[in-house]
């Protein structure tokens, strides 16, 4: 056990450091989702996800509906 050890102890040092970079990443990333914070940096002209992200609290109230009553989106 020793000697496979020392043999790929580089490898076990970087691979160690790697999953401690990632945990790191994921820990911030859910601290920031769970603060209510965005990840994007709300530049939705180069997001191809553009005016669906920042819209949501807007689509989450439904459309409007016209006063007529007939069903037509003002």
């Amino acid at each position: 056990m020793l000697a496979w050890l020392s043999e790929y102890l580089g490898t076990v040092i970087a691979a160690l450091l790697l999953l401690a970079v990632i945990a790191a990443v994921t820990v911030s990333l859910v601290r920031a989702k769970k603060a209510g914070r965005s990840t994007c940096g709300a530049n939705c002209a180069h997001c191809a996800m553009a005016g669906s992200c920042h819209n949501a609290a807007k689509n989450a109230k439904g459309p409007k509906v016209s006063p007529q009553g007939d069903g037509r989106s003002s």
